[in-house]
């Protein structure tokens, strides 16, 4: 039996077909599943689903049984391949990704992989393994399910990020917690961008702002396996759908959702859930304006709460709080709150964070 060796987005993929959080999707998809969530954001059925989960591969025939290896050595399980297909990558990139530029990141990512692509379905005999870090936070949907029913949460917001919770984060999600039972902060732990805050840190930012600044008895923290694609409102709604798999009835869409650089509008990534039946997503977003520090009020605010004009705002984002860490400095209590901040000072300085 001959073995394939995984990339990092693979492994991640894998995780998520085998723990239940693609559900629908049980395999890497053929040519008429891509073709339909490609062009229309659905599978075969009709049911929604709108990026691609591929396995693109230079190896394997149709007929053969591939042991398949994680990035990381696990031995993860098999891919019967029943079939292989060249994929359209240009057309591909601007379906999902609304460019075929390849200084966008995902699409570039996308080019790399290369058109030839294998389908079939997979049988799992592991889950991939993680850093120390992840590894206590790793739950599969039923788990989490089985979590939330446990603390007797009926509603529950997902809160998908990718970096250390700032200011407008912790305003977003503690207003979403007003109208819910339980919040599920769930930041992907996958491949992202080599200028992202690595996984280790964000974890580390996450435990220590739940311990300070929320009640312990409504939130929980996992993981999202999954790589980011940067594809924007179409990743919206394909995180949308993780977190209904994994048992929230709530999701949080706020600026440019899965965005980078200036690829989509601020609120593109809201708009694209309008174009799904009410309920059909089995998840209910939550659109959320730009967050602020508004200098007026002293407090976290958004043009539907806040008198101020641009000059009292403050806008907050992960990309100013990594350039700062970046020039050495501290950022501020508008950005972050100190013990997050701490973490991160030490994490940039090259020391261990504070237990």
């Amino acid at each position: 039996m001959s073995e394939l060796r995984l990339t990092a987005r693979q492994t991640a993929d894998f995780e998520l077909l085998a723990n239940g959080g693609f559900a629908p999707v049980e395999g890497f998809q053929g040519h008429a599943a891509w073709e339909t969530v490609t062009e229309s954001m659905r599978l075969p059925d009709s049911r929604p689903w709108p990026i691609p989960v591929t396995l693109p591969s230079e190896t394997g025939e149709v007929g053969e049984t591939l042991t398949l290896i994680g990035h990381e050595g696990t031995r993860l399980g098999t891919l019967v391949v029943e079939e292989v297909y060249e994929r359209d990558l240009q057309r591909e990139a601007q379906q999902v990704y609304r460019t075929t530029d390849d200084s966008h990141p995902g699409v570039a990512a996308l080019y790399r992989e290369g058109s030839r692509t294998l389908a079939g379905p997979i049988q799992a005999d592991a889950l991939p393994s993680h850093i120390d870090a992840v590894a206590p936070y790793v739950m599969t949907p039923d788990q989490t399910r089985a979590a939330f029913a446990e603390r007797g949460w009926s509603t529950v917001v997902g809160f998908q990020t990718r970096n250390p919770i700032h200011r407008a984060h912790e305003y977003l999600t503690k207003a979403a917690l007003e109208i819910v039972d339980g919040l599920f902060i769930h930041p992907i732990v996958g491949e992202t961008k080599d200028d992202d805050i690595p996984a280790g840190t964000r974890m580390r930012c996450y435990e220590v702002l739940i311990e300070h600044y929320y009640p312990a008895e409504r939130v929980l923290l996992g993981i999202n396996p999954a790589a980011m694609r940067y594809a924007g409102p179409r990743e919206a709604i394909f995180h949308a759908l993780v977190r209904a798999n994994y048992g929230c009835t709530h999701f949080i869409v706020g600026r440019d959702h899965a965005g980078v650089g200036d690829w989509y509008g601020t609120y593109d990534a809201q708009k694209i859930f309008e174009e799904f039946e009410p309920g059909e997503l089995g998840i209910e977003p939550l659109r959320f304006e730009h967050a602020f520090w508004c200098k007026i009020s002293g407090g976290m605010a958004t043009t539907k709460t806040s008198p101020s004009g641009p000059e009292d705002r403050v806008f907050l984002s992960g990309t100013k709080v990594r350039e700062m860490l970046g020039r050495g400095e501290r950022p501020p209590q508008e950005f972050t709150r100190p013990e997050v901040a701490d973490v991160l000072i030490d994490a940039y300085a090259g020391e261990p964070a504070p237990v």
